[in-house]
């Protein structure tokens, strides 16, 4: 299962328990109440968890078996699967039990891993994704390139600070002229940060390798694009989706961020929209950052608005 968390631990510093990631309507006081089983849990871990597991699916299965909103493994489930609204059944495709669980069980986990040195948060992450025995094996984040990348990827995706309001027309104006600064510039995979253009990295998962090209991929343009306007994103599209706040499509204005892909955890490519039907993009390997119709291509999946936060703004 993948999780994420947002934890108080002695020596990590304290951290908001806020519920700032967008999350449906239907499962916010849901979140809001599991968030509080123990001080290692908060909302925004439980957010993060049912967006990066299931984009929110109570239906969602995946081929090696989890199940459920919060993606639990049938043994996982009959060992800590708990009866969350009181109606006599355990029920893993119930999201009011399955919510709770989710918090209780990485209570269980966040005790297991207590005594290992090092960040709590990332040894709570690193102990879901690959077992408390490895984190224990090992003193800290195995040595598994995977669960390292969870646990970065993850901890962002919950690192979002609570607080914050939509963007203004001004803010969206500088990060869309932000942006048109760079038309030109070269796509490269990993490229570019908070202050412009930058050298990638490798693989794509088509294996493209941004190294040895200075310049941005679709994130590293958005992000930089905001930056501008005194706004804090985070690296990849998926979690700049979790940051901002979802528009309805006849809603949308300049500025706004479009998502491609058919899920919150399967996003792809993100773009600027600028008005007109086109949007402002660093598209794949090979080409550079242009105008696009926001049609060129099928699978737009949502539209959401960054949200602003006082202590991040400039």
């Amino acid at each position: 299962m993948v999780v994420a968390a947002l934890v108080q631990g002695a020596g990590d510093g304290p951290l908001g328990a806020a519920l700032s990631l967008a999350v449906p309507t239907d499962y916010k006081n849901l979140i809001e109440d599991a968030g509080t089983t123990c001080p290692e849990v908060t909302p925004n871990l439980l957010a993060a968890l049912l967006t990066q597991e299931s984009g929110f699916n109570p239906k969602a299965s995946s081929p090696v078996g989890a199940q459920g909103i919060a993606q639990f493994m049938p043994s996982t489930w009959e060992t800590h699967g708990i009866d969350g609204n009181s109606d006599g059944k355990r029920d893993v495709w119930d999201p009011e039990d399955a919510i709770p669980s989710a918090a209780k069980y990485l209570c269980d986990i966040a005790q297991d891993v207590g005594d290992v040195p090092g960040n709590k948060q990332n040894n709570m992450l690193a102990a879901y994704n690959a077992g408390s025995g490895a984190v224990h094996k090992y003193g800290g984040v195995p040595p598994y390139k995977e669960t390292q990348n969870y646990v970065r990827s993850i901890s962002a995706l919950a690192d979002v600070p609570s607080g914050g309001k939509m963007t203004t027309t001004e803010q969206a104006a500088t990060a869309i002229n932000a942006a048109s600064g760079k038309l030109g510039t070269p796509y490269s995979w990993g490229g570019g940060n908070a202050s412009g253009p930058s050298t990638g990295s490798c693989c794509s998962p088509n294996g493209s390798s941004g190294k040895g090209v200075k310049g941005f991929d679709c994130s590293g343009l958005t992000l930089y694009a905001y930056a501008k306007a005194g706004i804090t994103l985070p690296r990849t599209a998926a979690q700049q989706y979790a940051a901002s706040q979802p528009v309805k499509p006849g809603q949308k204005r300049p500025g706004d961020l479009l998502f491609y892909g058919s899920s919150p955890t399967s996003i792809h490519h993100v773009a600027i929209y600028v008005g007109g039907g086109y949007m402002i993009e660093a598209p794949k390997p090979g080409t550079s950052v242009r105008f696009s119709p926001i049609d060129s291509m099928s699978d737009l999946y949502a539209i959401a608005r960054p949200v602003r936060h006082a202590n991040k703004e400039i």
